[in-house]
């Protein structure tokens, strides 16, 4: 496999993209009910989108207003190739770039140590979120 890149793209011209990446993860993979999975208010996030050089999808996240990141999904061949900080680090930069002071996210508890790694710091208490432990994560920019 050849390498990737990492790109900012509008939810309405890649929205089957993006949703064709997180239904692998989340709704084939992991067993998130499809009804949590969708988000009507996608369009006004921002997305980031990985592909191969060959231009196929194989990770995405987004950002939302306030500086919260999720829906971070990379397909399984891919992982641990840095793909997943690929798109961690485009997001953070967006955020940067229109003045959010920190980063907020709701990891999975088997990704937190991915997320500590990339400088983030656990608080709080594990809870359940579609049927996934997940604890939340903070990052000051």
């Amino acid at each position: 496999m050849n390498g990737f890149c990492v790109r900012i793209v509008p939810w309405d011209e890649h929205a089957g993209t993006l949703r064709a990446i997180r239904d692998r993860v989340f709704i084939e993979e992991q067993r998130v009910p499809e009804n949590l999975e969708r988000d009507p208010r996608d369009p006004s996030y921002v997305h980031a989108l990985a592909e191969t050089g060959a231009g196929e999808p194989i990770g995405t996240g987004r950002l939302l207003p306030g500086g919260k990141i999720g829906r971070m999904a990379v397909l399984p061949e891919w992982r641990s190739r840095r793909v997943g900080s690929a798109l961690l680090e485009a997001l953070i930069s967006v955020a940067r770039e229109r003045g959010d002071r920190e980063i907020v996210l709701d990891a999975q508890v088997s990704a937190e140590e991915f997320y500590r790694r990339q400088g983030f710091s656990s608080e709080g208490d594990v809870f359940m979120d579609a049927g996934i432990p997940h604890v939340r994560m903070r990052l000051a920019l």
